[in-house]
């Protein structure tokens, strides 16, 4: 049996989803997509910071959700991997479980 685990707050850092974002099209997408949801530009804080900003929950969390989905994107639309042929089960850690159920289809981002 194969699954996806998703991450938790915690798994934040500053400059992440930066080389996914500058290698592809549909990572560049999801980030956009959040940031127009939330009305704020979250994918230039996951960028630069402040370090103490992204840390904050009502940052992180969206953070670390968006950067799993964009990652899941590429590799579905450039990877051809598609979740359902490649995982039994989705599984999450805290907020994980929101994007677990997002990966799976539950959700919509």
């Amino acid at each position: 049996m194969r699954a996806f685990i998703f991450p938790g707050q915690g798994s934040q850092s500053v400059g992440m989803g930066v080389a996914l974002a500058a290698a592809s099209p549909h990572a560049r997408e999801v980030f956009q997509e959040v940031d127009e949801a939330l009305g704020q530009h979250l994918s230039k804080l996951m960028a630069e910071g402040p370090e103490s900003d992204l840390t904050l929950t009502e940052n992180a969390q969206p953070a670390i959700m968006a950067n799993a989905i964009a990652t899941l994107r590429v590799l579905e639309r450039e990877g051809n991997v598609r979740l359902v042929d490649k995982a039994d089960f989705v599984a999450g850690h805290s907020l994980g479980e929101y994007t677990a159920l997002c990966a799976a289809g539950a959700l919509d981002l």
